[in-house]
Parts: structure tokens; sequence; C-alpha cells
């Protein structure tokens, strides 16, 4: 594949095999600035004139601590710009600059203290090992067991019934489909890579129906607990001082149940994967697992990269590696690929459970929109793990994963597993 054939806004180019991806970020890493990608036509959404590609380490880092002139607003989560009837459901506060972040993420941070985390420890423990047991121990283990701790952790703090689970499991595959038809309804020619009218149609009438449902779910809840607070997150965030409005509390539980649910589902679920076609590393883990756990969730996290890209708008003229920006260029920051960048890791394409260092951007780089939640993640994939290979140490999986086809999210829908 030449340069010159690679096109990152051609959705076919998200379903070709993992390694034809690797070899052609490979060969953008090697360019001596980074390629402008023109943007999508996607009807109903005004096309921008396109974006730099931040594919390398080094760039990724500067320009996420750099927020002053790589900024995040208008939005991060989309490369078109996001229309108003969007952002009243995903304007959250990952599409904001600071002061209005900084004051967000402030409030509910309340959530991710030391002290509430360690609290969660048993908590956590005691879900995953109910998951367990509810398993089948042949079956599809996303649905049955990878997707199920963390959308039950976050409802459990948000205050969400159990009954109302599986709605928000259904919204959040919506909302985080991009282009994949089985939960975006949207289908691609895949001859051409156009998005067509009334697919898209359906497909946008789905997203919104997703964001609507959590936010109202959010925001009836919130009204509850502003008469009867409990003491649960949702208390915590519409009472005090400083509180979120009704508005930004639906924004904001529909970014905690996609970025804090999806994404460590899809890091349990890859996880599963890799240490069942590296038995290697898989032995070397349960050898010790308490000694090994800690960078077998790094690795985990550089080698999957659950988060694809985010996005950035340069706020003002700026140069930055040999390349000179203007002020309004759009820059997507692929974290996939810093995160097999050969000047920072080592036999990049290697799975490796005792990489050290391992400086990994898979919750971000640094500054100030690095994952809140990441210590969290953490916890979640460490506890799942620790549960399954205590009581079911011969669990794998037993097929190949059915991927999402997603320029956003590197997602397994499905994979079968057995113990």
């Amino acid at each position: 594949m030449s340069v010159t054939d690679i096109d990152l806004s051609h959705i076919p180019f998200w379903g070709r095999p993992r390694e034809e991806r690797l070899e052609a970020f490979r060969r953008l890493r090697e360019l001596d600035r980074p390629v402008f990608a023109r943007e999508n036509r996607v009807p109903f959404i005004k096309e921008g004139a396109g974006y730099y590609a931040l594919v390398r380490h080094a760039d990724v880092i500067e320009a996420s601590r750099n927020a002053g002139v790589f900024s995040s607003e208008p939005t991060t989560n989309s490369i078109p710009d996001m229309p108003r009837w969007l952002a009243v459901y995903f304007g959250s506060m990952i599409n904001m600059d600071d002061p209005r972040h900084a004051r967000l993420r402030r409030i509910v941070s309340r959530a991710f203290t030391p002290r509430i985390l360690a609290k969660m420890e048993e908590d956590l423990q005691q879900a995953a090992g109910e998951i367990i047991s509810r398993a089948s121990g042949r079956g599809d283990f996303v649905t049955e067991i990878a997707a199920r701790l963390p959308v039950q952790v976050i409802c459990d703090m948000m205050g969400i019934p159990p009954d109302r689970h599986d709605e928000v499991l259904r919204h959040t595959n919506v909302i985080l489909a991009n282009a994949d038809p089985e939960y975006s309804g949207i289908t691609v020619d895949f001859t051409d890579g156009v998005f067509h009218r009334w697919p898209v149609a359906r497909g946008l009438a789905r997203l919104i129906g997703a964001g609507r449902g959590l936010s109202a779910m959010a925001q009836r809840l919130g009204r509850a607990r502003r008469r009867n607070p409990t003491g649960d997150l949702t208390s915590l965030l519409v009472n005090g001082e400083e509180r979120l409005t009704a508005q930004e509390l639906g924004s904001f539980f529909i970014l905690l149940v996609t970025a804090g649910a999806e994404t460590t589902r899809n890091a349990i679920s890859h996880g599963l994967k890799l240490l069942t076609d590296h038995p290697d590393q898989r032995e070397l883990l349960l050898s010790d697992f308490d000694k090994h756990i800690p960078g077998t969730v790094e690795e985990i996290i550089r080698y999957a990269t659950p988060v694809i890209q985010f996005r950035r708008t340069l706020t003002r003229d700026h140069h930055m590696n040999g390349q000179d920006y203007r002020a309004g260029d759009k820059v997507l920051l692929f974290y996939n690929s810093a995160n097999r960048d050969e000047a920072v890791f080592t036999d990049p394409d290697r799975f490796d459970i005792t990489r050290n260092p391992n400086p990994h951007v898979g919750f971000g780089g640094p500054g100030p929109h690095y994952c809140l939640g990441a210590h969290l993640a953490r916890r979640e994939i460490t506890v799942m793990f620790r549960e399954l290979f205590t009581r079911h140490p011969g669990i794998r999986t037993t097929g190949e994963p059915d991927y999402l086809l997603s320029n956003f999210i590197n997602g397994i829908k499905h994979v079968t597993y057995a113990w």
C-alpha cells in the first residue's frame, strides 16, 4: 500500500484487515509531516475542509499538552462540526476548554476521588463475580461478560436501577456505532465509501433517540435526587453550591456511559483475545497475577487502544515539529498510531505485559483532558480478569472477533468464548 492510497476518511479503510491498517499508519509515521485528509460527505452534516492526521507519539503528546492552541471546542468526538441538534446531547465537557471545562471537571471529579474508588473495590469484585456466575461458559463474551461490568458500575454510581441497565447498554451501542450497520442502521457503499441520504437519516434518528433516552433518564433521576438525596453520584452532582444543570447532567451521563463503560468493555474483550493469542503472556500473568496484572492492563490499553482518535481545532497560527498550522485548522490525534510509534516503543507490534516503560496514550495524552476515569477503568479490568482466571483459569476466546466498523472506537461487538 503506497501513501497515496491511504485515505483515513474512507470508511472502507477501517474495515480492512488490522495488519493492513497498521502498515498504513507505519508509512504515515515515516513521512516528514502530517498528511492532510479530506472529510467524508455525510448528508445533513455540514462538510468541513479536512484535517491533519497526527500519527506520531510526539505530536499527539505536544498537542494534548497545549490546550490553548489545540482546542477541544467546538468538538472533539466528531470530525465535522457537531450541529446544535446533536450537541444538546453530546456536547459534554470533553468538547469544552477552560474555564467551562475546568468547572465541570471539578464538579464531576467528586466521583473519582481515591477514597470513593477504594470503597468501590469490594462492590466491583462482587459485581464481577455475579456476572461470571450468570454466564453460560460458552457463548458471546462481549454480551455475556465484558459489557456487563462497566455498565453496572456506571449505573450503580449514578443510581440507575438494575432493570434499566440493558436499556442503557442498547443506547450506548447506538451512540458509538459510527458507520457499523448493526447498531447504527447506516449502510455504506463499499465500492466508493459513500454515505447515502436515507440510511444516514435513519442512523441520525437512532442516534438522537439514544441520546434523548439517556439524557431524559439522567434528568428524571436528577429531579428526584434534588428532592430526596441518597448519597449516590447523581445526588452529589445536583446538590451543593456547585451543581450541574439538567442539560449538563444529561450530557455528562452520556459521556460517562460511552467513555467509561464502552471503552472498558472493549479493553476487557481485546484483553481476553490477546491473552488467548499469546499463551506465553497468559502463562506469565497467571504465574504471579498480582505482580503482572498492572503491566498487563497497561499493555492491553496500548495494544488495543479502544479510542482511536479525538479531534482538536487550532485557535491560532502555530508551528509544530516541522508543520505550519493555521487558525481554524482541524487535527486528529490518532492514539492508535501513537501507541505503535517505533520512536517510543521497542518492537511496538509485540504484545508484552512486562513492557517498561509504557508511556501509551490510550487514556489520552497529558493535559486537561486526560481521562478522568482512567483509575476506575484500570480497577475494573483488573478485577474482571482476577475473577475470570480465579474461577475459570481455562477461559479463552474460540473464534475471531466481529469488529465494530468505526474510525473512532476500536470495538469488538462479538467474540465467542469457552471455559
